[in-house]
């Protein structure tokens, strides 16, 4: 028995959902992916995408206000740094990025280089630019593909605002270069890390924030 489908009007395609959700199509994908949207595939493949999901997200969106909920300290992280006692300024990190294990993974890696720091992770892009908003931080290191909004998005309206000018944008991402080229534009000129080389090319690019107080270990034997 063909399982019955809504009507036509009370569905999307794919790219009608993006474009109603202001996402890039891949963002999309990836909500459908996790059950934060309800689809189904047509006999000829083609995606739909209820409306009345795409609806109930953009109000659950407008509700939640500056998404705090999806921000939480690092795991393992430092405990906040007193700057005032301290005389120096503790760096201040915000990581996007959704993926639990590379969450672990880059925390690590910023404990490690810079012992010192405050380390914030948003889950998803919404709470990312919440969170970047209030908190102005030094080093902003973001994945491409997110939920809510895709990295690209997100770094293109960083850029075009002057309190970000003087923040760093790390981008993090599991695209090969071709899987890139659609967010060649947004991504101009910024450090590109693939995920596969986080361990080797994230530390050095975290070093000129370490403080003189907390050296880099030396290699020398």
């Amino acid at each position: 028995m063909t399982e019955p489908q809504p009507p036509v009007n009370d569905e999307c395609s794919t790219i009608e959902a993006a474009r109603l959700l202001g996402l890039a199509v891949r963002s999309v994908q990836l909500m459908v992916d996790r059950g934060e949207l309800t689809a189904w595939k047509t006999p000829g493949g083609h995606r739909r995408i209820l409306r009345a999901s795409v609806d109930a997200w953009m109000a659950g969106r407008a509700k939640g206000g500056d998404a705090a909920e999806g921000v939480v300290l690092a795991p393992g992280g430092p405990a906040p740094v007193d700057t005032a006692a301290s005389g120096q300024h503790a760096p201040k990190l915000l990581l996007i990025e959704d993926s639990a294990h590379y969450q672990n993974l880059i925390s690590l890696l910023v404990r490690q280089s810079l012992p010192e720091a405050n380390l914030l992770v948003a889950t998803d892009g919404i709470a990312g630019l919440a969170i970047a908003g209030r908190e102005q931080p030094d080093v902003l290191i973001i994945d491409i593909l997110l939920p809510g909004i895709d990295g690209a998005t997100l770094v293109t309206s960083l850029r075009s605002q002057p309190p970000f000018s003087k923040t760093t944008l790390v981008i993090v991402t599991s695209l090969d270069a071709a899987q890139r080229e659609p967010y060649a534009f947004a991504l101009q000129d910024l450090p590109v890390i693939h995920k596969s080389r986080l361990v080797a090319e994230l530390p050095p690019l975290l070093q000129r924030w370490r403080s003189p107080a907390n050296p880099a270990p030396s290699d020398a034997g």
